[in-house]
């Protein structure tokens, strides 16, 4: 899963042109939102966008479960990883 990490961050990286930021910045386990990476809900929406195009994994933006694989970098790959089996 740790190119799968990094996959993730690059992509973090360049959807929301996050320009001082290297992929070593991101924490595995660090909040995205508010804390951490301080994205917000704009971000979120490109984020998933991104994801969905590159994975192609489906993503209910309404739902609870969303906003869990969205907490990190982590649950991201978690989530991404189980949709792909």
């Amino acid at each position: 899963m740790n190119n799968l990490s990094e996959e993730v961050k690059q992509l973090i990286i360049e959807t929301l042109d996050l320009e001082d930021i290297e992929p070593a910045d991101i924490d595995y386990e660090d909040a995205l939102f508010i804390d951490g990476l301080g994205l917000d809900s704009i971000d979120a929406l490109e984020l998933g966008v991104a994801i969905k195009k590159a994975y192609d994994v489906k993503i209910d933006n309404n739902s609870d479960d969303s906003k869990k694989h969205f907490y990190s970098v982590k649950t991201l790959c978690e989530f991404i990883a189980e949709s792909r089996t």
